[in-house]
C-alpha cells in the first residue's frame, strides 16, 4: 500500500507499507522533505511499524513525534502529514476492496 500527502508548504510525504493482521508492517518513508539527521530514517519507520491500522491520525502522529530521536528535525513535513499519508494508503486500499 501507499499513502502521499502534498504539505501546505508543497512537499510530498509517501508512505509505503503493508497491513498484516491489522498492524502496519514493512513501514518506508519518504518524499521530498528532509529529515536531519538523515540516519533517523529507520527510527521514523520503526515508530510506525506495528502500529494499529485503525488508529486514528492524532495517535499515529504522536508514535511519529515519540519515535523520532531527540534532535530530530523534520524540514518540510510533520507528524500530522506522515499520519495523513498513512490514512490515504489505507483509505485507498479500502476503496480497492
Amino acid at each position: 500500500m501507499q499513502g502521499q500527502f502534498k504539505t501546505p508548504g508543497g512537499k510530498l510525504v509517501v508512505v509505503d507499507f503493508q497491513v498484516v493482521e491489522g498492524m502496519l508492517r514493512d513501514v518506508t518513508v519518504h518524499g521530498d522533505f528532509f529529515l536531519f539527521p538523515d540516519d533517523a530514517f529507520p527510527a521514523l519507520a520503526a515508530a510506525l511499524e506495528g502500529t494499529p491500522a485503525g488508529l486514528d491520525s492524532t495517535h499515529i502522529a504522536d508514535r511519529v513525534r515519540r519515535g523520532l530521536p531527540a534532535g530530530a528535525e523534520l524540514v518540510g513535513a510533520s507528524p500530522e502529514a506522515i499520519a495523513t499519508a498513512i490514512q490515504r494508503g489505507l483509505a485507498a486500499a479500502g476503496d480497492r476492496a
